[in-house]
């Protein structure tokens, strides 16, 4: 995920304890960065890893086996689903 490049026209505002506070400058300072930057930085990484785990999966070859089986495998019957289908839909 990438920042966006151009002029910043949002704000987002939180609101914390004094302590987090203090944690995120001590934290920021570290980095040379201001609080902004530090907590957009760490935040977009969170999100990205977050959007990814959404998109992305793996298996190990006994989980691919099985993955793989359960979509071969024929459906099952599914008769109230079989009902909702033949309803007339709302329009």
């Amino acid at each position: 995920m990438r920042a966006e490049t151009n002029a910043k026209t949002v704000r987002i505002d939180i609101r914390t304890t004094a302590g987090v506070k203090r944690a995120l400058q001590e934290a920021a300072a570290a980095k040379n960065k201001t609080v902004t930057q530090f907590m957009l930085d760490v935040a977009l990484v969170e999100a990205a890893r977050v959007i990814a785990e959404r998109r992305l999966f793996s298996f190990n070859d006994e989980q691919w086996e099985a993955f793989m089986k359960a979509l071969d495998a024929p459906t099952k019957p599914r008769p109230r689903l079989e009902a909702l289908f033949r309803e007339p839909s709302a329009e």
